[in-house]
């Protein structure tokens, strides 16, 4: 049931990144695009869980519910970002623009904004650490291993980046729409790769039965 549940994990996961990258060059994909980013986390933490619960060394457990933990964190922050967007901000038109300011993730800057990327510093964090723990039977699962500790990298961005005025309301769509895609493209073959880590963990387990 691990590797089964780490399938579907990756499999979601993989489907609303490239549903997000698509709604991004639609006009008007705000909704589909914040949909897709509920989807995402709604894959990525079976998808993280199940990386911890194939790997069978003791040792690592807490390394593992670590990861868990710094997931589901990542989760709760984009539920709350990008359902507010999907519900209240876009359903509400008598909002203010102070009050979406505040609210929107879609003001560059904005609390939520912020927010967001808090939410994609944790993402980055579990990807780091969730690394540890691939155990790699070949070149595949190396790549696969080397790019979650590559995402990882993100945190410190993630993190920092919204303490200076680096991001202003004056900061260009095109910019955030470029770097958002560069994400999609490389995070999606990390979905497709931990799917087959998954499934050559379940032949192996088959096997051995």
């Amino acid at each position: 049931m691990n590797t089964l549940t780490g399938k579907i994990g990756s499999a979601i996961t993989g489907a609303a990144v490239l549903a997000f990258a698509v709604s991004m060059l639609v006009t008007d994909g705000v909704f589909a695009s914040c949909l897709s980013s509920i989807f995402i986390a709604i894959g990525f933490i079976p998808f993280m869980c199940s990386l911890a619960a194939v790997n069978k060394k003791d040792d690592n457990k807490a390394l593992g519910y670590t990861g868990i933990a710094f997931s589901a964190i990542y989760a709760v922050i984009i539920f709350l970002v990008y359902y507010a967007e999907c519900t209240t901000i876009r359903l509400d038109p008598s909002l203010s623009s102070e009050s979406l300011s505040i609210i929107s993730y879609g003001y560059t800057g904005s609390l939520f904004f912020n927010y967001d990327l808090l939410g994609y510093a944790f993402m980055a964090l579990s990807t780091f650490i969730m690394g540890f723990l691939v155990e790699p039977a070949g070149r595949p699962d190396r790549i696969f291993r080397w790019m979650l500790w590559i995402h990882g990298i993100f945190f410190v961005s993630c993190l920092f980046v919204p303490m200076f005025p680096i991001f202003t309301a004056g900061t260009g769509d095109f910019a955030g729409t470029v770097l958002l895609e560069i994400w999609c493209a490389y995070f999606f073959p990390i979905c497709v790769l931990g799917h087959r880590y998954f499934k050559a963990k379940e032949m192996l387990h088959d096997t051995r039965q």
